[in-house]
């Protein structure tokens, strides 16, 4: 039933997802072990609250203030390279743990970081102060193409 109802169930559960899963899980033990003993009340209560989540999830997407305000907002935890101790706080994260983030990204330490966000669905995005190996090399190549064309406009500049 979750695949019907969208592989988000599966991928990024917010809290509203959450209360629902476990719901479900309780609704069908309910059905199997609890009062409602037959399999049809099981599967018409996990078909309402899927079906209702569904609704919820339709309706908060189309709304998108109404959806921030259900979610929250991201939480700057670094920015410009400086921890801010204060939202770190509001969020309950220690030092430690934004370390064991940045650790878990490919970072050596937090001071290789420009910044980082606590976005609503629990997932941290960070970037680095220096560019990666990546960026450095398509920086290169577009200086040399840049140089590749202004050789080749003085060559058919030359001709003509």
């Amino acid at each position: 039933m979750l695949r019907v109802f969208g592989k988000r169930e599966l991928a990024q559960l917010n809290p509203f997802d959450l209360v629902v899963l476990l719901s479900l899980s309780n609704t069908v033990q309910n059905s199997i072990i609890g009062d409602d003993n037959t399999l049809l009340g099981g599967f018409i209560g996990a078909f309402s609250l899927l079906v209702t989540n569904y609704i919820v999830v339709r309706f908060l997407f189309g709304h998108r203030r109404l959806d921030q305000l259900v979610e929250g907002k991201s939480t700057p935890l670094i920015q410009k390279g400086k921890m801010l101790h204060q939202n770190m706080a509001k969020e309950l994260l220690t030092e430690a743990e934004l370390t064991a983030v940045a650790h878990r990204q490919g970072f050596a330490g937090l001071n290789e970081l420009e910044s980082c966000i606590l976005e609503p669905g629990g997932l941290f995005s960070l970037e680095s102060k220096t560019p990666n190996t990546d960026d450095k090399r398509h920086a290169q190549l577009l200086e040399r193409l840049d140089k590749l064309t202004k050789q080749v406009e003085l060559l058919t500049s030359k001709k003509v």
